[in-house]
């Protein structure tokens, strides 16, 4: 035996990782000990649920500016305090929905070493981190207006009702796109103080966006899900996933680009509106390489492909932002 003893940290690793965290991530490397276990509920250490909660929200900021003649500057506010908002309110979230799975974790190898089932935190610790981290971004919810803390406000009851989705129905993937996208709708009405039918459209788009990308990220679960009897649209899909993500591809292409032409038509100059229906276009474009990446019983591309959906809905973002910019 080596008289040398390797701690995990010194072997490369750091104690208390999650198996599907980023190796390396800033949370195993830079975050004081005494952290790591609440950022890893949070999800900190895997940053693309952020993203897939804030895309939404600079879709409706960039579409309601487009309709509305252009960017102000409130809307600079609107998207960094989405933006810090969305990590705050997904790792609240993210908080909430291990402390209701903790049993299932135990019982998955891919979340057997999340911080609850590992025994880094108790549940009474959890729920006060997520009650911590919902506090604060109900503090930058109240700078928007009205209608918009309103939404922010009615929108906690699909993040309360997600984890529990997947007991009672196969498509749990509804319940989260109900709750991811709901970024769309609220900054939208941020923006213009009114709801309409465009972004409500648009909202549609990115629920129909979630159940294409986390049909994929199920697949990495789905021999482990049906012996504890987790429901999901990847075992309901099973080896007809690539016809079921071909659907919910064209139809959210389908929407966003109603949604633009909604907010925009008649009155729009052309420009604007054909750099806003590119948005849809290419991020139709994304989700299509997407499926011709694909093995679904390839755990380590699904996740590879549901991480690569940030580009997916930052590419629609980014044109929709050029419309309004133009």
């Amino acid at each position: 035996m080596s008289g040398k003893s390797e701690t995990p940290e010194a072997a490369g690793e750091v104690a208390g990782t999650v198996a599907d965290a980023y190796r390396g991530n800033w949370v195993d490397r830079l975050a004081p000990a005494w952290t790591r276990p609440y950022l890893r509920l949070s999800r900190a250490d895997r940053p693309i649920g952020t993203w897939l909660l804030l895309l939404p929200c600079w879709w409706g900021i960039a579409l309601a500016a487009s309709s509305t003649g252009g960017f102000v500057w409130m809307d600079l506010w609107l998207a960094v305090g989405c933006a810090i908002g969305a990590f705050l309110m997904r790792g609240a979230g993210c908080t909430w929905n291990d402390i209701t799975d903790r049993k299932i974790d135990a019982g998955v190898a891919r979340t057997r070493s999340r911080p609850i089932p590992s025994g880094q935190v108790s549940v009474k610790q959890a729920l006060a981190w997520a009650v911590i981290q919902s506090l604060i971004s109900f503090a930058i919810l109240l700078s928007f207006n009205t209608p918009a803390i309103i939404l922010g406000i009615v929108s906690l009851v699909p993040v309360a009702i997600y984890p529990f989705a997947k007991r009672f129905t196969w498509w749990p993937q509804v319940f989260l796109g109900i709750a991811f996208n709901w970024g769309a709708l609220l900054a939208w009405v941020a923006h213009t103080g009114t709801l309409t039918w465009p972004p409500v459209v648009l909202y549609l788009s990115g629920l129909i966006w979630t159940l294409f990308y986390d049909t994929i990220y199920a697949h990495q679960d789905k021999e482990d899900d049906a012996l504890i009897g987790v429901k999901s649209t990847a075992r309901l899909f099973g080896d007809n996933s690539a016809k079921w993500l071909g659907a919910f591809l064209m139809l959210a292409v389908t929407l966003m680009t109603a949604a633009v032409m909604g907010a925009l038509m008649p009155d729009a100059p052309p420009l604007r509106l054909g750099l806003s229906l590119l948005a849809p276009w290419a991020m139709g474009w994304h989700m299509l390489w997407q499926m011709r990446q694909l093995d679904i019983d390839d755990p380590d591309i699904c996740l590879r492909l549901f991480r690569a959906n940030r580009d997916t809905g930052l590419i629609a973002a980014l044109f929709l932002a050029a419309g309004a910019i133009v």
